[in-house]
């Protein structure tokens, strides 16, 4: 084999490696952008589309605008790649940057420049490295078959590394900056490789370098910024963030001892007034119960709702299903949370599985006594599928003749055809219905659907235990609902509109949800 050979064999190995190497890169950067958008602006489903419609597009036009690079495609490929990372490696963090301090819409606007602008530098690179592996003197399919072979490869180990390892491990500020620093690493070893034909190596390697440093910049100390920035968009000190495979937890404190805690952004709870929340959620239920000794809730990860239950004697087991084990585990070893739930899921009665409730409700064949639905709002489809018929179905496959269920159910002030969309929901099921609802000062005006397979008649309820808030006499009056707040809803023109149930085939219901929050 001549030298010549040997040459060419070296010099395309390197390209196809590149090839797979920044593919896996860029799959990283537009399935971190969805995930930024999803947390950020919300609606999982509707950000990772427009990521991936924005990113594809821009892949479309970097390839178009490729074929007028005509002279040292390699050098072009380099400055491609130092491109991609600084832009993507402070994506992230400028992200979080422009939520906390710039106007409100901006971060969106953001968002999708960015996502395109990254798909474009992407979509540059693939022609460029098959050009040069055809001019090496690789033949033209070969070319186009391995380079494409590396780069659909590398998409497939993106995104597994993506989910597995870099946003549980790294955080999506730390990912993006580590990502970026990949980018610029094979920029610079394929400049090392190929300086023989490249003008003023040395400038071009001294900018790479400065681009590198200020990536391992923002890698150790951009996650403690980024951190400074998100503390602006809640009101009290952050304790604890944590981001899991399911969720961003954070907890935060103010100056009154007063705990919150956030998931993806969405307060749960505040220590001030959780009790009104979570009396009104259990107590009228056990009560209602003709013999309350099995009880399942769906979430209340927190443990909170679990400590209200056991307050009853009668009650002989708990399980409790949370998806995410990382906001059990929490509730177990977290001072604060302890000191709220008072070690609720410690407790032997207390079953704890964490699994989807979906999921748990399709494969169980348990029935019980009492079902307590402490779920975060419908704001994606994958908390959508529990709130729709299909959900409350299996709910009322499980529950005992004479138990009973109670489902929070957002607030039927600030999201009023959410609020009695699920409960249409929930009687479409084949349930009866009882409307709670009632002031809690974090939140404003809370709702609730108690559910049972017979008529409810609150009027038999007595609340006997000791609570803070709830009284017997006092739920009745949680039952009336304001004219700005009932079930007739009405269009523009003031005509009644016709509440149809959330279902898996039509989730509606994000769409209600989106459209209602929007403003608040």
């Amino acid at each position: 084999m001549s030298v010549v050979n040997e040459e060419a064999i070296r010099k395309s190995t390197i390209i196809y490696w590149s090839s797979g190497i920044v593919s896996i890169c860029g799959i990283i950067f537009e399935v971190l952008f969805g995930a930024l958008g999803s947390y950020i602006l919300g609606d999982g489903v509707k950000q990772y589309t427009l990521t991936i419609s924005l990113f594809l597009t821009g892949m479309g036009i970097g390839a178009s605008l490729s074929e007028k690079v005509m002279k040292n495609l390699i050098l072009s490929f380099i400055w491609v790649e130092f491109s991609v990372g600084l832009i993507g490696g402070f994506s992230s963090f400028t992200m979080f940057g422009i939520t906390a301090y710039a106007p409100a819409g901006t971060d969106a606007f953001y968002l999708y420049f960015i996502t395109i602008l990254v798909g474009a530098l992407t979509g540059f690179e693939l022609p460029i490295l098959i050009r040069k592996a055809n001019e090496i003197g690789v033949k033209l399919n070969k070319s186009t078959a391995r380079v494409l072979f590396s780069d659909y490869a590398g998409g497939l180990i993106g995104g597994l590394l993506f989910v597995f390892l870099l946003r549980p491990q790294f955080g999506m500020v730390k990912s993006a900056f580590l990502v970026g620093c990949v980018n610029v690493l094979v920029a610079l070893t394929v400049l090392w490789l190929f300086r023989k034909e490249i003008r003023k190596f040395l400038v071009h390697a001294i900018c790479g370098i400065v681009i590198l440093v200020a990536l391992i910049i923002g890698l150790l100390f951009g996650e403690a910024a980024a951190f400074n920035f998100e503390q602006k968009l809640y009101q009290d000190p952050i304790l604890l963030m944590e981001e899991t495979n399911y969720q961003k937890i954070i907890l935060t404190q103010g100056a009154d001892e007063d705990v919150r805690l956030y998931l993806n952004g969405s307060l749960q709870f505040s220590s001030a007034d959780e009790y009104r929340y979570h009396e009104v959620l259990v107590h009228p239920t056990i009560a209602y119960a003709e013999n309350p000794e099995k009880v399942l809730i769906l979430g209340g990860g927190d443990g909170i709702a679990a400590k209200e239950v056991l307050k009853y004697d009668e009650v002989k087991h708990i399980t409790l299903v949370d998806l995410d084990p990382a906001m059990t585990e929490l509730a177990n070893t977290n001072e604060r949370l302890l000191k709220l739930n008072e070690g609720a899921l410690q407790n032997d009665k207390v079953d704890v599985k964490n699994m989807d409730a979906f999921q748990f409700l399709e494969e169980s064949e348990e029935w019980y006594d009492v079902i307590i639905i402490d779920l975060p709002d419908p704001n994606d489809e994958s908390l959508n599928k529990l709130y729709t018929k299909e959900f409350y179905s299996l709910v009322r496959n499980h529950l005992l003749p004479g138990g009973a269920a109670m489902i929070q159910a957002t607030s039927p002030v600030f999201a009023t055809e959410v609020y009695w969309t699920i409960a249409e929901t929930v009687i479409s099921a084949g349930l009866y219905t009882e409307n709670l609802h009632v002031d809690v000062p974090s939140f404003g005006n809370w709702g609730f659907v108690m559910a049972s397979r017979g008529k409810i008649d609150l009027q038999t309820v007595d609340i006997t235990i000791p609570t803070r808030f709830l009284k017997t006499d006092l739920l009745p009056s949680l039952t009336a609902f304001g004219a700005d707040e009932d079930s007739i809803i009405e269009d523009k023109n003031g005509d009644s509109v016709t509440l149809k149930p959330n279902t898996l085939i039509d989730p509606h219901l994000i769409q209600l949800y989106e459209n209602a929050w929007k403003n608040y």
